[in-house]
């Protein structure tokens, strides 16, 4: 059957536009400016999240080795936790990042192609990387070293920094705050990550701390520039677990703020998470719904002296996976305490950034086509009437292959076939039923445009399938 792409691309798009087959009605989406910019959003594809505070200078996991819960990543090399806790607090008096440079980091991670960036303005820690007036516990107040630089609003430097270089602002922001005593009160221990109280006992204290979020919210969201997604952390706290901050309060709030504003209420679900955020890992298949893996490029989402990154080749190749699935790929460096990346971190970007030069057109702006992957093949379509098929490479494959089985659909005749990189146009034959093969010209095979995975380009009217 035959059918032009550009009503594949059309299904393709009203097929993303659904949230999961078992979203109730009343918890979609509505607003007219969300929607359009989470279409927006869609095609950006690729974007920079950054996990930041004082425990960077410890080395270790953020915030969650104050947590009491015995959980791998909660685990604390010292036995005492209580001079543990107040220890780690201290850490607020000697953060002093003098090297911090955010214009760096923009151009590093605009080359590489990313469009967005995601910053930790406070974690769960309670640590504000932004100018709060709610709380002393932040990198700007006094008892903080780097309070008397000129840029010690760190997250307002970010933004800036960042939007310079055309790209989009997101806000992590964690719900709940273990500095707070009103979420952890000190009258009472905490055996885990949630309120160490009965709200129903205190309710004058919980809405306090909900009025405390609201005010933090309501300062990054008027005071900070254009921010296009607001990214809150810690679903625990949720009107469903018993925690309700009002959700629909906070969102009326930041959406008059800044109209549209998407709002990613991590694992909660409903109305108030426009988008899903899988961490650390990739959906076997297309997800039915807007979604966006979080995922490190080192190890730890934070810094860690001398951490492993991933090889440039999985990177792409996760990239890649993700995007013809029709995710976005939001990827994590963590600055050390001083206010630097690691020099890996700088290679991997620029590493990518050489492959998105050659390949990026595949990337942005594009929606999944079936079968979406296919062994290493991947199938992608944009509003150009074009479909795309980007071969992984392994890690240690510098050569093309002689042909390329693409299987799942035909080019009507008259196609054309290109290698981005390549000029000229390559021969192709039907082979099967549903398929066809790509024949690759020897000066290519042993010349390819790039490392790590190439694209092939399919110019046509029509497909049979």
């Amino acid at each position: 059957m035959k059918k032009s792409l550009m009503l594949l691309y059309i299904l393709s798009l009203f097929f993303f536009q659904a949230f999961s087959q078992g979203t109730k009605k009343s918890e979609m989406e509505t607003d007219p400016l969300v929607l359009e910019k989470l279409e927006q959003w869609k095609d950006l594809k690729f974007g920079l999240l950054m996990h930041w505070g004082p425990y960077s200078q410890w080395g270790i996991v953020e915030s969650w080795s104050l947590c009491s819960e015995d959980e791998p990543w909660c685990k604390r090399k010292v036995k005492n936790y209580v001079d543990y806790c107040r220890d780690y607090v201290k850490l607020k008096n000697t953060f002093n990042p003098v090297k911090f440079n955010p214009e760096k980091w923009a151009a590093a991670a605009r080359y590489a192609g990313m469009k967005y960036v995601v910053f930790t303005t406070k974690h769960h820690d309670g640590f504000c990387m932004f100018d709060t007036r709610y709380t002393d516990y932040k990198i700007t107040d006094p008892g903080c070293p780097f309070h008397s630089h000129p840029r010690s609003n760190v997250a307002k430097e970010i933004f800036d920094a960042f939007r310079k270089q055309g790209f989009w602002t997101g806000a992590y922001f964690s719900k709940p705050d273990w500095n707070s005593n009103d979420y952890w009160a000190e009258e009472w221990a905490t055996p885990n990550r949630n309120m160490n109280y009965d709200i129903k006992r205190y309710p004058e204290r919980w809405q306090r701390f909900a009025d405390f979020t609201f005010n933090q919210i309501n300062e990054l969201t008027s005071g900070y520039g254009k921010v296009d997604i607001l990214w809150l952390d810690g679903g625990w706290v949720s009107a469903q677990n018993g925690q309700d901050i009002e959700m629909p309060k906070i969102a009326a709030m930041a959406r008059k703020n800044q109209p549209g504003i998407i709002v990613v209420d991590r694992a909660v679900g409903g109305k108030y998470e426009n988008y899903r955020t899988p961490e650390q890992e990739i959906p076997e298949k297309t997800p039915g719904y807007p979604w966006e893996t979080c995922m490190t490029m080192a190890s730890s989402w934070s810094y860690v002296p001398g951490d492993i990154y991933k090889p440039t080749n999985k990177i792409i190749h996760m990239l890649v996976d993700i995007v013809c699935k029709g995710g976005n790929y939001l990827l994590n460096i963590g600055p050390s305490p001083e206010g630097e990346w690691a020099d890996s971190a700088y290679s991997r970007l620029q590493e990518i950034g050489d492959w998105m030069q050659i390949n990026g057109e595949a990337i942005y702006n594009s929606r999944p086509v079936d079968p979406s992957k296919s062994e290493n093949l991947c199938y992608l379509s944009n509003p150009n009437g074009n479909i795309y098929v980007i071969y992984l490479a392994g890690e240690t494959e510098m050569k093309m292959p002689e042909s390329i089985f693409v299987n799942g659909f035909q080019p009507s005749g008259g196609s054309t076939i290109e290698l981005l990189g390549k000029r000229g146009t390559l021969k192709w034959k039907a082979d099967g039923a549903t398929g066809f093969r790509i024949f690759i010209p020897s000066a290519a095979r042993n010349n390819p445009p790039c490392k790590h995975a190439w694209t092939f380009r399919i110019l046509m009217n029509n497909i049979d399938r």
